[in-house]
C-alpha cells in the first residue's frame, strides 16, 4: 500500500462535506489514509475508535455517501478515484475482490453499488449503510424544501435532533446530540441547550437576520464563544438573552453576510 494519499477539493470543499461535524470530517481523512490502492478499508471500526471518533461519525459518512459499507465490515471510499491516482507499476489490487465485484465506476471514477446489489446491515448495528440513491434517501427523510437545499443534515442517524434553527431559505437546520456534546466539550462553562433555545428565539424574532445553511455553524460557534468569554451560563442566569445580537447587527452594518 502506498504511503501517501491525496484528497480532492472537489470532494472536501463541498457544502455536503463541510456541513458535517468536524469529527466526521476528520474520520474521512483517517479512513482515506488507511485505504488500500482501490480505496477499501478493512478495519473501519478500529480506526474510528483509535482516532477518538464514534459510530455516529461512521454512520454519517455512509449516509452521506462518502463511504459504502459491506456486510463483511469492510468499507470503500466512494470518491477514491477522484482523490487518488496511482501509477500502474505502484498499484496493488485490493484483497477484497468480492466487495469490489459489487461496485460500478462512473465516468468520473466514483464508486456506486451495482444494480440490484445492496450490502446487508452490520449485525452489531455500528454501521448504517446508505441507500443506492442518496438523494432519494434524503427525500424520504426530509420535507421537500429542505431536501432541495445544498446539503442534508445528519438525519440518517437514528436519534431525532435536539433542536432546529430556522434558515433564511425557509428550511430548518437540525442539531443532533453528537454535535451538542462536541460543543459542550468546547465550551464547558456554557449551558449549551439553554443557549440553543436563546438562539432559536432570536432567529425567530429577527427573521431578516436568519443565517444561510453554510453560515449557521459559524453563528452558533460565535454565540457560544462569546458566552464562554463572559463566564458562561452555567454559573450565572443574568446573561443577556441575545448576547450575539449586537455583534451581528454590527457585522450587518458593514455589509458582512453570514
Amino acid at each position: 500500500m502506498a504511503q501517501k494519499r491525496m484528497f480532492s477539493l472537489q470532494v472536501i470543499e463541498t457544502d455536503k462535506f463541510l456541513d458535517m461535524p468536524t469529527s466526521a470530517q476528520a474520520l474521512y481523512f483517517h479512513l482515506g489514509m488507511h485505504g488500500d490502492d482501490d480505496g477499501f478499508v478493512g478495519s473501519p471500526k478500529k480506526i474510528t475508535r483509535s482516532v477518538g471518533c464514534n459510530d455516529d461519525d461512521l454512520r454519517l459518512l455512509a449516509a452521506k455517501g462518502f463511504v459504502i459499507p459491506f456486510d463483511s465490515g469492510v468499507v470503500v471510499i466512494t470518491d477514491w478515484n477522484i482523490n487518488n491516482t496511482l501509477k500502474n507499476d505502484r498499484y496493488h489490487e485490493t484483497i477484497f475482490a468480492n466487495e469490489k465485484s459489487q461496485l460500478l465506476t462512473d465516468n468520473s471514477g466514483r464508486y456506486s453499488l451495482g444494480t440490484g446489489t445492496e450490502p446487508k446491515r452490520i449485525q452489531n448495528g455500528t454501521i448504517l449503510e446508505p441507500e443506492p440513491n442518496p438523494t432519494k434517501y434524503s427525500l424520504d427523510k426530509q420535507n421537500k424544501t429542505e431536501a432541495n437545499t445544498s446539503c442534508v443534515e445528519p438525519e440518517a442517524v437514528s436519534t431525532p435532533p435536539v433542536i432546529t434553527f430556522p434558515l433564511n431559505d425557509g428550511s430548518e437546520y437540525s442539531v443532533f446530540q453528537s454535535q451538542c456534546q462536541e460543543w459542550e466539550k468546547l465550551y464547558p462553562a456554557v449551558d449549551v441547550m439553554q443557549e440553543f433555545r436563546k438562539m432559536r428565539g432570536w432567529l425567530i424574532s429577527n427573521p431578516d437576520k436568519k443565517k444561510t445553511r453554510r453560515g449557521i455553524n459559524r453563528f452558533i460557534n460565535s454565540w457560544l464563544s462569546r458566552e464562554q468569554d463572559r463566564g458562561g451560563s452555567r454559573t450565572s442566569s443574568n446573561q443577556s438573552p441575545a448576547p450575539a445580537e449586537k455583534d451581528y447587527d454590527l457585522l450587518g452594518a458593514f455589509g458582512v453576510k453570514i
